[in-house]
């Protein structure tokens, strides 16, 4: 090797390249040392450093750039179309739509979400009632919850009406005050119930007995007496744990898939087009988070799982076929 080179012979080592530049022909346009070397100038030898001092910082630049394109290989792409087609129409761009990439399924993260607080089971939320013993045993055992709805004579026997003090009671206003002919009238006092315990006892025994026998003789006087069963109707409170249960998962749920699970996000165009780039691969979800896309009638959720590839580009089509139609499903 040529003395005068070792300077670039330096630089090239860590590269791993062992290049002579001075004696290379394919670098000869560079080299002038030997012309000026023939007439004897001492500084022939600086000249021909430098000059091949420029060709090495050209090819170690070159070397240096490449190395990001090699990182940047090892990521993969998304390309989003989203459209929904309502009743009766054609398809209709999804614009200025925000899409998460997720590293967990959207549904299950709100199962997550529903963990971290449940819901009262029917059972739980019978024996939070302030009601007779007797009633919440007879609404855990029916699968009515709603008390005043309009076969409810159908779901009652006479001994149900007899054991359960809300229903007598019920059956009692339904009937009374002239509105059913014979109806028993009860002869026992409360008053009676401390000073002259055991006539109390036998009246009211006796009026029982006389009452369950008139219901077994006249079943038609049941119908009606559910309309006096709304303030111990469970329904309205039991409607109104789920939807609040709901809304508050509603509302935690995108919080913690955007805090949590969050791998990229994205606005569709006005063409209701989107993309992500260098994305590590993987299996992801991409999610509206439960918001809806409307257009027309439908009202569209999106959580499609996808698969990122290493220097691929994945084309990812949302439509109604792999949505879901808020108005076809629970809240």
């Amino acid at each position: 090797m040529n003395p005068d080179c070792n300077g670039v012979y330096g630089l090239l080592v860590g590269t791993g390249a062992d290049l002579e530049l001075c004696h290379y022909p394919r670098l000869g346009a560079l080299d002038n040392c030997g012309g000026i070397r023939g007439m004897g100038w001492d500084g022939s030898a600086r000249i021909c450093n430098m000059r091949n001092f420029f060709a090495v910082g050209m090819l170690s630049a070159a070397l240096l750039s490449a190395r990001p394109v090699v990182a940047q290989s090892g990521t993969g792409s998304l390309d989003i179309t989203a459209q929904i087609t309502p009743t009766g129409g054609r398809p209709e761009p999804v614009r200025q739509f925000p899409l998460c990439l997720l590293t967990k399924s959207y549904a299950e993260i709100v199962k997550e979400v529903e963990g971290q607080d449940p819901l009262l089971t029917r059972d739980q939320f019978i024996d939070t009632l302030k009601s007779s013993p007797q009633l919440r045993e007879w609404i855990k055992g029916h699968e009515a919850m709603d008390l005043t709805q309009i076969d409810f004579d159908k779901l009652v026997t006479v001994d149900d009406i007899m054991n359960v003090p809300e229903f007598l009671a019920a059956y009692q206003r339904s009937n009374g005050g002239g509105v059913t002919s014979g109806l028993p009238v009860p002869k026992f006092r409360e008053a009676d119930k401390e000073a002259n315990p055991e006539k109390f006892e036998k009246l009211k025994t006796e009026y029982l007995t006389n009452m369950k026998k008139f219901i077994q003789s006249h079943p038609s006087t049941i119908t009606g007496m559910e309309l006096e069963l709304g303030a111990v109707s469970p329904k309205v409170a039991w409607d109104k744990v789920q939807v609040d249960h709901r809304r508050k998962v509603a509302q935690l749920a995108p919080d913690t898939a955007q805090s949590k699970y969050l791998a990229a996000k994205a606005d569709t165009d006005l063409d209701g087009r989107a993309a992500l780039r260098g994305i590590p691969p993987g299996k992801y979800w991409l999610s509206t988070v439960g918001v809806d896309a409307a257009s027309g009638d439908r009202h569209i959720h999106w959580d499609v799982p996808v698969t990122v590839q290493a220097g691929q580009t994945t084309r990812v089509a949302l439509s109604n076929v792999n949505g879901t139609d808020a108005n076809s499903s629970a809240p």
